[in-house]
């Protein structure tokens, strides 16, 4: 399901200007990166997508329905938010309940609701804690059952407002297994994150916002390769990156593996000799 935001300017009751004609189009099975400072509008954005916030101008399309068109509930169908912050969206004793409102709340079928948060709980790994209560859970597993109650939904559209916060190296790198998994299912996802290691690893296009604008739409080699625009929106490059270019490195890295084969071609290139050329 496309989603097509075009000239979105958004004015909040206080007169801020939070965001000043961003357009944007998301292909179906996209995943996608809103990175930038706090305050450069990404979370006032993707709010406009399940229609929590309305333009001021412009319009903002979700497939064939304007989201100023629909209700809150009707979207819900079509888009699912999972918020920054696990404890402003759970409210339920367990957590296999928690998990079940959202399917609940669409009216499905029994037995879709059972399967729908089967799964849900077994991609987060919560199979083993589904009968605890939320609260005696770690902040970081609260985030894995507010992304497992959301992902029961089954929307074609997932958001996610900073998915790794709270979460260590390992669990991480378990929430891109989860990524993966809604890429196979071809779910459209967009992430807020200020994690830029994990974006570079696990996101094809990148949106660098500032100022309520879009500063940079792209691939990760052509968002990083921009140091002077990264840097007057705050935004520092991932590690790999920023190691290549202290020694040298001309081609844009941003992960382990490309980072590895780069030195590799590099060294090859020099025990080659004069003139031959590194490999791409």
């Amino acid at each position: 399901m496309q989603i097509d935001i075009t000239d979105l300017h958004f004015t909040y009751p206080t007169g801020v200007e939070a965001l000043r004609g961003v357009s944007l189009h998301i292909d179906p099975g996209e995943q996608v990166a809103i990175i930038g400072q706090n305050g450069s509008g990404k979370t006032t954005l993707v709010k406009h997508l399940n229609g929590l916030l309305q333009p001021t101008r412009g319009t903002v399309r979700v497939g064939d329905w304007l989201t100023g068109e629909q209700s809150v509930a009707q979207m819900a169908a079509r888009v699912g938010y999972v918020f920054q912050n696990p404890d402003d969206q759970l409210f339920k004793t367990r957590v296999e309940d928690e998990v079940r409102v959202g399917p609940l709340n669409l009216k499905l079928p029994p037995d879709q609701v059972a399967a729908q948060t089967e799964h849900a709980l077994h991609l987060l790994g919560l199979l083993e804690r589904r009968d605890l209560h939320p609260y005696d859970l770690t902040p970081a597993w609260r985030k894995r059952v507010a992304i497992a109650a959301v992902l029961a939904m089954n929307t074609p559209i997932v958001v996610l407002d900073e998915p790794t916060t709270g979460q260590d190296y390992a669990t991480a790198q378990e929430l891109g297994q989860v990524l993966d998994a809604l890429r196979g299912e071809a779910k459209t996802v967009i992430a807020i994150s200020h994690d830029i290691d994990f974006v570079a690893t696990h996101f094809s296009r990148i949106v660098v916002m500032g100022q309520g604008q879009v500063l940079v739409d792209g691939a990760p080699e052509r968002v990083f390769a921009q140091a002077d625009l990264l840097a007057g929106a705050y935004v520092e490059p991932p590690q790999m990156t920023r190691l290549a270019r202290r020694l040298g490195m001309d081609t844009i890295v941003y992960s382990v593996e490309g980072f590895v084969d780069q030195l590799a071609a590099q060294s090859a290139a020099e025990q080659a000799g004069p003139g031959a050329a590194p490999r791409q």
